[in-house]
Parts: structure tokens; sequence; C-alpha cells
């Protein structure tokens, strides 16, 4: 019996749960994540660029854009509990990883964003909010071949 690439027997993954290290190791060269929170109006999933700082995640966004205005409305010295996703995924064979953080993110002071790896965005336009997630937990799964 014929089957499609991908597909039948031989097409069993496994799928495992990823230790902090080997989940900061896969998002250390930075790139593009997804932040999810909540602000009031609904819950919300923003893609931006980011650099690995330590185990922080520094991203930046526009002054204007929803994600500014939703951290920055928390009481000052106070941020928002956000997610932080990264997701790699290889269709044709079926493998790929996610790491997701959790934890709060405030706005970065002018000092901070300067001594802060720089992050370089894809589009165009100023991204002149910076932020800072400091998770308390780093997770993630692979899935694979045996």
């Amino acid at each position: 019996m014929d089957h499609a690439a991908g597909s039948g027997a031989t097409s069993k993954r496994v799928l495992e749960e990823l230790d902090r290290q080997e989940c900061l190791r896969l998002i250390a060269p930075g790139g593009i994540g997804l932040v999810a929170f909540d602000d009031g109006e609904g819950p919300a999933l923003i893609p931006v660029n980011y650099v690995l700082d330590g185990e922080s995640v520094v991203f930046h966004t526009s002054l204007g854009g929803r994600l500014n205005r939703s951290l920055t409305a928390m009481p000052h010295g106070t941020g928002l509990r956000i997610a932080f996703g990264v997701v790699r995924i290889d269709e044709a064979a079926r493998e790929g990883w996610s790491v997701m953080l959790r934890g709060g993110a405030h706005r970065m002071s002018e000092e901070e964003s300067a001594a802060a790896p720089q992050v370089e965005s894809w589009p165009e336009g100023e991204r002149e909010a910076h932020f800072r997630l400091t998770p308390t937990s780093i997770s993630g799964r692979r899935v694979r071949r045996p």
C-alpha cells in the first residue's frame, strides 16, 4: 500500500517535554515570538521580534499599539502577566517544538533599554516601547521521530 509522505505506519512521532535549559537553548537565536495577554478587551496574541537576555525576553512595539497601551496601563511598578511563545515547525517532516514563558512584563527605562541586547525589527517603523519579560515558568515540548 502506498502512503503519502509523512503518513502511514512510519509517521509515528513521540512527544517529549523539554527542560528549562533546552527551552532556553532553542529560543536563544531570537527572531519572532508571540505575546499573549488579556487586557480587559479580551485575549490577544501579537507577534513581536525578540532577543533573549539571560532568561529574560526583550521585545519592543510601537508607542501607539495595543500591546504598549495594555502593558503600560498597569499601575507603576507592576507588570501585566503575559505568556510568550516561540514555535518552529517542519510540516513536511511532521516535527517541531514549542516553548512558552510566563511571567510579568514591564516597560524598560531608557537606561535599561540601552544596556540590553538590541532587537532587530522586521517591519519598518518606530518601535520605541521596549519591554522585558521576566519568566516565572518556562516550558516546552518537541514532536520528533523516535
